[in-house]
């Protein structure tokens, strides 16, 4: 009978336990990359901003500085980091490093370094296609591919640094850390739905293709952040830091002033243009969480194809008439944003105008795309939840 009673951690070892979560600070080169990480998203936002509401009138603007900030800091960060564990026959993470090319270093210093080199790399590359062709026509130019792709290797690199630590840790420590992970994904999450901002814009959200963007986008992300934490509301918790992050760039950038330097200018801008108001996505990130809990003891297939369904089911769901709020006069105050136009798109665009622009040409192509998207959700479901039990075993 004594064997089948709990065991009560002492009083003495559970102020021991939260004692030591307080002396064991987190170690500085994850702060470093979690600030060029912060570093990016500002930068890159503004960045935005700007050629909205000004136009790219010089390569330094604070923005590019803030951005190039970025992989500048983690570089330097990361390759000292990488020397000092190579060489440092003392170093006590030689024994939780990963050897690359006769280096050693923990695998997010290596990720988080590469990633550095690309997006400095990126900035003289931008510059000269800018002098080359012109401005850009589309986001994804070539210069901004491989920043993107430098942008995305930070945001991993951090991401794996931070497990790696969270995965020898325990008790308050282990917490501390889970804590600084949220953020870590949400900024990750952010790149991967952000990147395909081209096809995500509100003309676009009563198609087919704009829920099939976010089903190859948004569900992996989802369901690693679900396996690799404790926290049962994981995938809400950082869905909700996204959101917040995102609503605060939507009310703070407008209080800036600012006016178009180049031409053609069809809108009175008189502040930055913020971005568009967040994707309703803290709602299936809810239903996500709910249902994985009551599907623990299922096969992985059949939880991926229910947790994949249930979250295209429930986005449609809140997105679609959203979407439809999003288009009327209701939505147009600093709340919602929804007049703040950049300067060189047309009065008579789709996206003035508030007109849903179809992207599928009958009813036939409109559900085969929703099929696709359904698909596109449980595959990326089951892939997120591979890659989230992965994540749990990184060690190094």
């Amino acid at each position: 009978m004594a064997n089948s009673m709990p065991v009560v951690q002492p009083i003495s070892a559970r102020i021991a336990d939260r004692v030591s979560a307080q002396t064991m600070a987190i170690p500085w080169y994850i702060w470093c990359c979690l600030t060029s990480v912060v570093s990016a998203v500002v930068g890159s936002e503004w960045d935005i901003s700007w050629h909205k509401s000004i136009g790219r009138d010089s390569f330094w603007t604070p923005a590019h500085i803030l951005i190039q900030l970025s992989g500048v800091l983690a570089g330097i960060a990361c390759g000292y980091l990488i020397l000092w564990t190579t060489f440092n026959k003392r170093s006590p993470l030689r024994d939780v490093s990963v050897s690359m090319w006769g280096f050693r270093a923990p695998l997010g210093a290596f990720l988080c370094a590469w990633g550095g080199v690309a997006m400095v790399t990126s900035a003289p590359f931008d510059n000269w296609w800018h002098n080359s062709y012109g401005l850009d026509v589309k986001i994804l130019s070539p210069p901004h591919v491989l920043l993107a792709l430098g942008m995305t290797g930070i945001r991993f690199g951090t991401v794996v640094m931070i497990l790696a630590e969270m995965n020898r840790a325990q008790g308050l420590y282990r917490a501390k850390l889970e804590r600084v992970l949220f953020v870590a994904v949400a900024f990750l999450m952010g790149m991967t739905v952000g990147i395909m901002q081209e096809h995500t814009n509100r003309v676009f959200m009563h198609g087919a293709t704009f829920y099939a963007v976010i089903m190859f986008t948004a569900p992996i992300v989802i369901a690693m952040m679900a396996w690799v934490s404790d926290n049962r509301w994981a995938a809400t918790i950082m869905t909700a830091i996204l959101t917040v992050v995102n609503l605060a760039l939507v009310w703070i950038l407008p209080l800036f002033p600012a006016q178009p330097k180049l031409g053609p200018v069809y809108q009175h801008v008189t502040h930055l243009v913020p971005p568009d108001f967040p994707l309703l996505l803290i709602v299936p990130a809810v239903v996500f969480d709910l249902l994985r809990q009551r599907t623990l003891t299922w096969g992985r297939s059949r939880q991926a194809t229910t947790l994949g369904a249930a979250f295209l089911a429930s986005f449609i769901a809140v997105q679609w008439p959203f979407a439809h709020f999003l288009m009327s006069p209701a939505s147009r105050n600093a709340i919602f944003a929804t007049t703040n136009y950049p300067y060189a798109v047309p009065p008579m665009s789709p996206w003035v105008r508030n007109v849903f622009v179809p992207t599928e040409a009958s009813v036939g192509e409109f559900w085969v795309r929703m099929a696709i998207a359904l698909a596109a959700a449980v595959v990326m479901t089951r892939i997120g939840i591979a890659w989230g039990e992965w994540m749990r075993r990184i060690r190094r």
